[in-house]
């Protein structure tokens, strides 16, 4: 059991679905610290798989000035939605699919340093096409989709290729329950 806790919290800053708070941490022996904290509302991320292929997008990301090959995401930015949904729904907006099943394959902290984004991990199968639809978001507009075998994950991790950690994750976990290794999410 850790001795530091929380002491406080004061708002600095709010930008669109971000906040950001200077939190006071008290140590061993009074010990007191401050560390800002960037607030999140959470992440669903989605692996689609259709036979022995994801279904990867690739998208411009303004952090990175530049585009990434990822699986589907979006933030939980709806009220009291379960994360099951919010997955549906993205991955209906991203590639115009709506999975069968959903296997919840694992949850994890992005960035727990500094932020508290908590991200949920799907693999969608038994994908059903819909027609198409027009996102109002212009990078969504602009997404292409890259079918990417399975068996050749890592080969892109190693080359540079696939530098998204969600991705990653999601993708290695699915092969892996795919396999029959991993049962999935039991927490």
């Amino acid at each position: 059991m850790s001795t530091f806790r929380v002491a406080g919290s004061s708002s600095v800053a709010r930008a669109g679905f971000l906040s950001v708070s200077e939190v006071a941490v008290e140590g061993p022996g009074d010990e007191r610290f401050e560390r800002i904290v960037v607030h999140h509302p959470g992440a669903v991320v989605v692996v689609p798989v259709e036979g022995d292929a994801a279904l990867l997008v690739r998208q411009f990301r303004a952090a990175v000035g530049g585009d990434l090959l990822e699986v589907p995401a979006g933030k939980r930015d709806v009220d009291g939605e379960p994360p099951e949904e919010t997955a549906r729904r993205e991955l209906e907006e991203e590639i115009g699919r709506r999975p069968g099943r959903l296997v919840k394959l694992c949850e994890f902290f992005n960035s727990p340093g500094f932020c508290d984004e908590y991200s949920h991990v799907f693999l969608a199968l038994d994908l059903e096409t819909l027609p198409s639809a027009v996102s109002v978001n212009p990078e969504e507009r602009e997404m292409t989709l890259h079918p990417v075998p399975l068996a050749d994950v890592e080969e892109l991790v190693a080359r540079g290729d696939l530098t998204d950690a969600k991705s990653i994750v999601g993708l290695l976990l699915a092969r892996r329950y795919l396999a029959g290794e991993y049962r999935g999410y039991r927490g």
